[in-house]
């Protein structure tokens, strides 16, 4: 945003001229919303009413654009509250504070939620001045059983504004970047239950030894193996003493856990060891490619196939595949190896799983053909779920660079 005058850094060529400032109670009739009390009676809700039942928890799920409601208010409850028949600007006010809203459907508002009645703007822009301005909103909360926002400093806030053309632009802007996260995030969410539900069918169930899915070409039974005996080398880690500088800043990649879960491969890590530093504790260098680093204490269970060498600090039990398995196979089975390390971890500051104890794992295991396959088919999902993630992010970034670029 400009420093010395009401414009924006950014704008649309055709548009000029300073932005003029309003108090966001001029520019509507904000109102809080009504509910019927006690909240938890059951005759205020009816499933099958046309009308829908606001809550702040249905802002988190949708992200702000209320499309569908799966509560209902009932006649006799809509009389307790403000229902709105037409598209909305709201804002949250109690729990999630601060959360912007455009209410497609009709519905009943909470009283978590102010509501902008008879707006002097236009709804698209100012829904996205108000979620670029989410974090200050979070300042403004009064503390008690939940924090709260007092609809007076909403009111009396005060917002530059361009001309409703302008306006109109910008809404329409954000409003297809929106859409184009939507998209990804939809796409993103699609996948990512797909394989959830191809693990469950694609792994033997508890009991047998062989998947309900397969492919084409293998029906032989699973075998069970020993995971730190056949199937894995099991190494810890260590820590370099952090008063000695010159085991630090190095080039030799050294992770903690809290750096391993959202990504398939760990390619680098936020700190590095030197050689000297190596020496000096228990970490060691393990290879790229057939590495599956697993997170042992610190939310056990989280893990990633090492893209290049690395070590990581005592938080790790990681696994060095042996020939004849395949890394990708191991990392898919990722749900039963965390589920049996969790079951068997013990510690009384903290639960850890150890190496020897995480080695006992029993798992079942086809031919190394048929492991291939299985890790090849959840690689192509995991890229195509990664693409999305990496698209989502890069919209994310642009859209907040242009909040706060395009508004003043």
């Amino acid at each position: 945003m400009s420093v010395n005058s009401n414009t924006p850094e950014i704008r649309f060529e055709v548009f000029s001229g300073e932005w003029e400032e309003k108090v966001l109670g001029e520019l509507a009739e904000i109102v809080r919303g009504a509910s019927p009390r006690p909240i938890e009676d059951p005759k205020w809700f009816d499933s099958q009413s046309s009308v829908g039942w606001l809550r702040i928890r249905d802002v988190t799920e949708q992200d702000g654009r209320i499309h569908y409601l799966e509560q209902r208010i009932s006649k006799l409850g809509q009389e307790k509250t403000r229902v709105l028949h037409e598209k909305h600007l709201l804002l949250s006010i109690a729990a999630s504070v601060g959360k912007p809203v455009v209410n497609y459907v009709e519905t009943g508002v909470h009283d978590g939620f102010l509501i902008f009645k008879k707006p002097l703007f236009e709804l698209e822009f100012m829904y996205q001045w108000l979620k670029y301005f989410e974090a200050k909103w979070q300042q403004f909360g009064q503390p008690g059983s939940q924090v709260n926002l007092n609809s007076d400093i909403v009111k009396s806030q005060v917002v530059a504004i361009p001309t409703n053309e302008e306006q109109t632009a910008i809404g329409n802007y954000f409003q297809k970047l929106d859409s184009l996260i939507n998209q990804h995030q939809q796409k993103h969410d699609k996948l990512s239950n797909f394989k959830k539900a191809m693990l469950e069918k694609m792994f033997p169930k508890q009991g047998e030894t062989i998947p309900e899915i397969r492919f084409k070409g293998f029906s032989e039974k699973w075998e069970e193996k020993g995971l730190g005996t056949d199937v894995a080398e099991i190494i810890g880690g260590g820590t370099p003493s952090t008063s000695i500088s010159e085991f630090w800043d190095g080039d030799i990649d050294w992770y903690s856990p809290t750096e391993i879960g959202n990504n398939v491969y760990a390619g680098g890590s936020q700190k590095k060891i030197t050689a000297l530093g190596l020496k000096s504790s228990s970490a060691k260098i393990l290879p790229a490619g057939n590495t599956i680093l697993f997170t042992s204490r610190a939310g056990i269970g989280d893990m990633a196939i090492l893209a290049k060498p690395g070590a990581t600090n005592q938080g790790f039990q990681s696994f060095i595949v042996k020939e004849g398995f395949s890394p990708y196979f191991i990392y898919s089975a990722g749900k039963q190896i965390k589920e049996f390390a969790l079951k068997h971890a013990s510690g009384s500051t903290f639960l850890e799983i150890s190496g020897k104890q995480l080695g006992r794992m029993k798992i079942l295991m086809p031919s190394l053909e048929e492991q291939t396959a299985i890790g090849s088919f959840f690689q192509k999902l995991d890229n195509l779920i990664n693409q999305h993630q990496q698209q989502i992010a890069k919209l994310n970034n642009i859209k907040q660079a242009c909040l706060s670029k395009m508004f003043v």
